[in-house]
């Protein structure tokens, strides 16, 4: 067999002992990258001379089988949509931002410009050249960064996604959209910050007293992203395949935009409420009401994941019923279900011997599965005589397929599948299979693909006793509702039945490890052809997996993203306050009180963006469930997200302590 490096180092490794008994060929060598998604993947392709069309055509499983990929439908684009916006916004958010870090110092380099004779209109060229420069600079360490990063690309897995790196290519329009758009940014964020700064030859004078933040254009530009959400209620429908996407992109953005003009506002007019408390409080405080604007910018990036974070959350939790559906099968009454074929009964009977000794099993459902054939020529107008099945097995395996009144060995039932899955085949087995009839026990036609030549000799009859009770099906372990013939291993030689299915139902003992693996090495180790598989009482759609799996890997990197730009924000104020730190503590101010002000001017902007975030991720995961008909299903969808801001609050403050502890040292008193 040819292997991939993966499945090469698990089967050496102790790990991969139980597997390596499964597959048991000699390794010619190794599946290159063309032949797997990922460095990760464990895949195998093996030469063997037991493959043939019987035994893998009809199973569906031959090499390069697949079936027609289906479309997404309106409610997977729906979320995919929405996760884009929420997790593209807040990187802009922190482009804009970081474009203003160190703009304090900048001003100050701006005052040295016009002290030397620059004018007004010059130090602002200077300035829009500077962060151009630096954001050129930024784009080329970034190229760098990801061209370096990409190549571990598959030593990582994320959310079971594993890629090689030549796989990781950023589309190439986007990729120029970026290359574009950062540095335009940057001079259109730079010009806007200084609309407020008087540039003079001595020294830089802001506005003595900063205009109060307008809040009336900040709710209109919610309320135009409400007001386009609206139309779009109860217009998505599962059933079709398209979504009004740059409709929804629109309102969707500018709802967020909205929220985010919204937090300095908020914070502003709550920090100025704020008096009185131990000195780290006030310190914090004052800072913040000095400055609120910075921190908000800080902050915004996490309004903007919060509340998309919630609003997918709610979405998440409606839509996972639609894509989530009831097998029928009870995973209680048994875990594995196992079909191999035999020549024999007998044959049938020790292979199920096999498996209901193997270890880590602690129960059986075991049958040996035939059909039964009505004698004579097939009726008028069909092509092939009536038939039903014939399972043979103990009366506790059979009480698992039928509701029977009593049992013992000798016993015959006739069950009919009253159930829902196939009360129409009931006249077919009442046709075939009666009380006192007699049956074939072989196909008495040929088959129809010729591949198989009839068995010679007459075909072995059974008289079934006249004294077989007609009972009703009930769902078996895999929810099907059967029907046929039941017998007891007392009232028919199984070895008459024409190349039964060994069939079993396996419950395993929770205290093996392993239990599930050593079952598959025994049916491997019969037939490895063998049908094997696990019962699971629900099964969720493969593209909402997916879906979700992308999202929770954006959702991941974009907190990564939003938790970076607040720590070098807040290390950034730090730098500004050297001076102001040194002082403090040169007048006899405690560390560990500018350490306690550093979290409270941290967790105050963060607590007012998480109260903004978690009202606007919840108003906007109602009008989004209400476009697709759904309701809520958790009110309570935010507590993960204010799980993960009192988390970055306690990661800043203690990644920011060191900084603050070199910058309270005498030297930053020293001042040009």
């Amino acid at each position: 067999m040819l292997v991939s490096p993966a499945l090469r180092e698990l089967l050496d490794s102790p790990e991969g002992a139980l597997l390596a008994e499964r597959l048991p060929y000699k390794i010619v060598g190794t599946i290159g990258p063309a032949g797997l998604i990922g460095p990760a993947e464990l895949r195998y392709v093996a030469h063997v001379d037991f493959l043939t069309t019987d035994t893998y055509d009809g199973r569906g499983t031959r090499y390069g089988w697949s079936v027609p990929e289906e479309p997404l439908n309106a409610f997977l684009l729906l979320l995919v949509v929405v996760a884009c916006v929420v997790l593209l916004l807040p990187v802009l958010i922190f482009v804009a931002a970081a474009v203003r870090f160190g703009g304090e110092q900048r001003d100050r380099r701006l005052a040295a410009l016009r002290l030397v004779g620059a004018d007004t209109a010059a130090t602002r060229r200077i300035a829009a050249g500077e962060s151009l420069v630096g954001a050129l600079l930024g784009l080329l360490v970034g190229l760098g960064i990801f061209a370096v990063a990409r190549q571990f690309s598959g030593s990582f897995t994320l959310w079971d996604v594993n890629a090689y790196p030549s796989d990781v290519v950023p589309m190439p329009a986007l990729a120029a959209l970026v290359l574009v758009a950062v540095p335009a940014a940057s001079v259109v964020v730079t010009l806007f910050a200084l609309r407020g700064v008087a540039i003079e030859p001595l020294g830089v004078v802001r506005t003595a007293t900063p205009r109060r933040r307008r809040l009336w254009w900040r709710l209109l530009i919610l309320a135009i992203g409400v007001a386009l959400l609206v139309p779009l209620v109860g217009r998505v429908r599962v059933t079709e395949t398209s979504v009004d996407t740059a409709w929804i992109v629109t309102a969707t953005t500018l709802f967020l935009i909205g929220l985010t003009t919204l937090l300095p506002w908020l914070v502003e007019a709550g920090v100025k409420r704020l008096h009185g408390g131990p000195v780290a409080w006030q310190l914090a405080v004052r800072r913040l009401q000095l400055s609120s604007g910075t921190a908000a910018r800080a902050v915004s990036g996490i309004v903007v994941a919060a509340t998309g974070a919630i609003a997918l959350q709610m979405l998440f939790q409606a839509m996972e019923t639609d894509f989530t559906e009831l097998t029928g099968e009870d995973s209680s009454r048994a875990q594995l279900a196992i079909s191999v074929d035999a020549k024999s009964g007998d044959e049938a009977r020790t292979m199920l011997t096999r498996l209901e000794r193997t270890k880590g099993v602690s129960g059986a459902i075991s049958v040996i599965r035939s059909h039964a054939y009505r004698p004579g020529p097939p009726p008028q107008g069909e092509e092939a005589p009536s038939f039903t099945s014939i399972r043979v097995g103990d009366c506790a395996s059979l009480g698992e397929f039928a509701t029977l009144p009593s049992c013992r060995d000798g016993d015959v039932f006739v069950f009919l599948a009253h159930g829902e899955q196939g009360a129409p085949d009931d006249t077919l087995v009442t046709r075939t299979a009666r009380p006192g009839a007699t049956v074939v026990l072989r196909d008495p036609s040929a088959p129809a693909d010729g591949r198989r030549a009839p068995a010679s000799g007459p075909a072995p009859r059974w008289h079934i006793p006249a004294t077989a009770r007609l009972v009703d099906s009930r769902p078996a372990p895999t929810g099907m509702y059967e029907y046929g013939i039941l017998a007891t291993p007392s009232a028919i030689d199984a070895g008459l039945l024409e190349e039964p299915d060994a069939e079993t139902m396996l419950r395993l003992d929770p205290s093996v490890p392993d239990a599930a693996d050593h079952v598959r090495n025994a049916a491997a180790a019969i037939d490895p052809t063998s049908w094997v598989h696990s019962l699971q009482n629900t099964q969720q759609s493969d593209q909402f997996s997916s879906v979700r799996t992308g999202i929770l890997i954006g959702s991941t990197l974009t907190m990564l993203l939003v938790a970076a730009s607040l720590l070098v924000s807040t290390l950034e104020q730090l730098r500004d306050r050297r001076r102001l730190l040194s002082s403090l503590v040169a007048f006899g101010t405690r560390r560990s009180t500018l350490g306690w002000s550093v979290l409270w001017q941290t967790a105050v902007p963060i607590v007012l963006g998480l109260t903004l975030a978690v009202a606007g991720g919840l108003g906007l995961g109602v009008v989004l469930l209400r476009t697709t008909g759904q309701r809520v299903h958790d009110w309570w969808a935010f507590l993960p997200v204010t799980g993960v801001g009192a988390a970055l609050i306690a990661a800043v403050t203690l990644l920011s302590m060191p900084l603050l502890w070199r910058l309270m040292r005498a030297d930053g008193l020293r001042t040009e």
